[in-house]
């Protein structure tokens, strides 16, 4: 049973406004301090659940971390590191095999992050460029992903019928290809020279489609399933009664509605693309050197773990942090935006 405010509780003034007083604040016989009750927005609740989970903050503030050293990667390695691609043999020891000079894989004032064994390339500038190139790869085909799936998801829930029928036979064929050997497959037949951009831009290219492309009907199913719960709602009805057109009432009324899952779910796929990225370039079918790519490191630490297991374990840890700040703030954001939290 739900009762509204008691007279000694509370009072409503002449434009409507109730003002709620404490009790317990007031002396007795003494009038209590008022209180406006202002209601708050879905955003408000969902941004003040946000800060109250620490975890998700602290992965969130860890993702713009990263995100930042990735944009501004050029002026971070020319004031702390040396150019990525520049060999350094005087920071090898040719007695030892091509091992870096000194302990702990060359690690000095000069290179924070020691040197690559036979080459001794900046370990540090490499990772701080390997960063960009992951979340380049991730954020472009998790924005192809979400893209197709959100279109061709609220259309299939909204029209049902025969085109709910082919989008959904659509995405189980997709669903079945393995995508890791379809991916591998394409990388290496298809042409690496297009329109003369440079190899690696291509290849980048085809990651971000072969990715994005194959990766939609995920959110393609969540899309549909939420669309066809929205679809019976009475503002939709309301926006066919007036008259309203389909695509209107797809991406003005239905596509808000769904923002919540969408954010959701980029959040928590932008790890597995950084995941599927740099398992291609561990396999040798992703991003080629010169250019930087934890994958690619973690590739060329195997020949030097025993020796030199730094060299292995920076990529490694760069990817683990990566992948578990993403995987946090996902989670915390979508127990935010969650309606049936408390």
């Amino acid at each position: 049973m739900v009762m509204g405010p008691t007279p000694d509780t509370a009072t409503e003034t002449a434009s409507g406004v109730i003002i709620q007083r404490d009790p317990a604040e007031a002396a007795p016989g003494e009038a209590t301090a008022g209180k406006e009750v202002q209601g708050r927005s879905l955003r408000q609740i969902a941004w003040g659940r946000l800060k109250r989970d620490r975890v998700a903050v602290t992965g969130g503030l860890v993702v713009i971390f990263l995100a930042l050293v990735a944009i501004f990667a050029a002026p971070i390695v020319a004031l702390l590191g040396h150019p990525p691609d520049q060999f350094n043999q005087e920071q090898i020891d040719p007695n030892l095999g091509g091992l870096p000079r000194g302990s702990w894989g060359g690690i000095s004032k000069d290179y924070l992050l020691g040197v690559e064994p036979g080459n001794g390339r900046d370990v540090f500038s490499r990772t701080v460029y390997g960063a960009r190139i992951s979340l380049l790869i991730a954020f472009l085909a998790t924005a192809v992903a979400t893209t197709i799936g959100v279109v061709m998801g609220i259309v299939a829930g909204y029209f049902g019928g025969w085109v709910d029928a082919i989008i959904s036979r659509l995405m189980d064929l997709f669903l079945a290809f393995p995508l890791l050997l379809f991916a591998i497959s394409l990388i290496v037949v298809l042409p690496q020279d297009f329109g003369g951009f440079e190899r690696n831009t291509v290849r980048m290219g085809l990651l971000v489609i072969i990715i994005g492309g194959f990766s939609w009907p995920y959110i393609g199913r969540i899309i549909r399933g939420q669309t066809l719960s929205l679809r019976e709602r009475e503002f939709v009805e309301a926006a066919r009664s007036m008259g309203a057109r389909s695509r209107f009432i797809l991406f003005r009324e239905l596509l808000p509605n769904l923002a919540a899952p969408i954010l959701v779910y980029a959040t928590l796929v932008i790890p597995v693309n950084i995941i599927f990225e740099a398992s291609l370039s561990f396999l040798g079918v992703g991003v080629q050197p010169p250019t930087s790519s934890w994958g690619k490191m973690l590739a060329n630490a195997v020949n030097y773990y025993q020796y030199d297991p730094l060299y292995m374990i920076v990529p490694g840890m760069m990817l683990f942090i990566t992948v578990l700040s993403f995987n946090l703030f996902g989670d915390g954001l979508r127990d935010a935006l969650d309606p049936k939290a408390h």
